[in-house]
């Protein structure tokens, strides 16, 4: 039996706060064998889903971890967070 991926880009774009907390909660309920992969930049919602990020500067991978671990990433900091 194989896995299902789900491929999601900007999925919560144009959505209100509320549709945007709706998403996650959906998103939370899926099965765990259901691999999702989601391209966002709304760095708030990716990690409040994600157990990993791969963080993408111009096509190459800066950074490669759980949540906190990209938050502490100075890289991360330096080119998305404003340092």
């Amino acid at each position: 039996q194989g896995r299902s991926v789900l491929l999601l880009d900007e999925p919560t774009a144009g959505l209100s706060q509320e549709e945007a907390k709706g998403f996650i909660s959906m998103i939370g309920k899926l099965s765990p064998s259901i691999t999702v992969v989601m391209i966002d930049h709304d760095i708030d919602t990716l990690f409040e889903i994600a157990k990993r990020v791969i963080v993408l500067h111009f096509g190459t991978v800066v950074a490669y971890g759980s949540p906190s671990e990209i938050k502490m990433n100075s890289q991360v900091q330096e080119i998305y967070m404003g340092g």
